[in-house]
Formats: structure tokens, C-alpha cells, sequence
């Protein structure tokens, strides 16, 4: 269960709660269907790719249909709903946008940044990493996004065309 303060009132949500507050976020970044050959996921829509879902109809794909894929491939193995709330949804949209073994070593490289005593950063959300979880803020996990992104534009320049929307996601979730 996730805490939540609107007021002087706290609200307690539970996992599908917390998933679905996230979610909508995610999907306004992700988008309606594109087809770009410049794009290294390839045909996608909602940010479901085909790379990756090989026998789902991306375009005919409905938001529906996105929703479960999130939830039950992406939010529940992720164990976004285990980390602190301020930075859930940034960790979420990690997930989401580059895999969740990378986006569990970008938040094991914030972890290790702040911390004397260092995690192996293996990119697997085990029961350590949840636990420094806390030590990170949102602004660190943001910023430690954004230098993977121009690592990847470092490696592969006919990506930078990207860069720019990467970046404006990276410091908005």
C-alpha cells in the first residue's frame, strides 16, 4: 500500500491504485502509434513495440489492451509500488521506456552515489535495492536518466534526433 497526503488527509492506495495514477502519465508520453525506421523500437504504439510483442497487432492495439500489458509485464515484476512514493512513478516510466534491468542500474548508480556502503548494480530489484531506495531523490534518478540517454547519443549519434524528447520525459516523470 502506498500513502498519498491531499490535505490533512492521508489516503491510502493500493497497488492497482498507485499503478493506475502512473499509468496515464506514462501512456501520454508513450503516444498513439508510430512507425519510424530511425526508431530502435521500432513500430509502437502506446509504447508497446512489436520488437518486443511480436504477435500483438500493435496498431490495431487498444489502450485497454496497453494497460494490461503494463501492469501485468511491467509494473508487477517491476516492484515500482515497493519504492518510496517521490520516486515510484519516475522509476515506473524507466521501466517502461528502457527495461527494467537498466532502469534498476541507473537507480542502483543514484544508490551508490549517495551511499558509503555500495549495492552490486546488477540491475535486479532485490531486497537492498528497495531498501536504499530511499536515499535517492527524484532530481538525482532524473539526472542519472539523462546521462544514459546521451550515452546512448554518445554511442549512436543518428539518435540524438531524440535526445530532446528523451530529456523533457526524463525531468517531467
Amino acid at each position: 500500500m502506498g500513502r498519498s497526503k491531499k490535505g490533512t488527509e492521508i489516503i491510502i492506495m493500493d497497488d492497482r491504485q498507485q499503478f493506475d495514477s502512473i499509468i496515464r502519465e506514462v501512456l501520454r508520453h508513450e503516444g498513439g502509434y508510430v512507425h519510424d525506421p530511425k526508431d530502435l523500437g521500432g513500430e509502437t504504439k502506446y509504447g508497446i513495440s512489436k520488437r518486443w510483442y511480436p504477435n500483438v497487432d500493435i496498431k490495431n492495439l487498444s489502450v485497454d489492451d496497453a494497460v494490461v500489458i503494463y501492469y501485468n509485464d511491467y509494473w508487477k515484476p517491476s516492484k515500482a509500488e515497493r519504492l518510496p512514493e517521490e520516486i515510484r512513478a519516475t522509476y515506473f516510466d524507466m521501466v517502461v521506456n528502457m527495461g527494467q534491468k537498466r532502469a534498476v542500474k541507473i537507480l542502483q548508480q543514484c544508490i551508490n552515489s549517495k551511499s558509503l556502503r555500495k549495492i552490486d548494480e546488477d540491475g535486479l530489484i532485490g531486497k537492498q535495492t528497495i531498501q536504499h531506495a530511499s536515499k535517492v531523490k527524484k532530481q538525482r534518478l532524473q539526472a542519472y536518466r539523462c546521462l544514459y540517454y546521451a550515452g546512448i547519443v554518445q554511442d549512436k549519434p543518428e539518435q540524438e534526433r531524440f535526445y530532446y524528447g528523451w530529456y523533457k520525459r526524463a525531468i517531467s516523470v
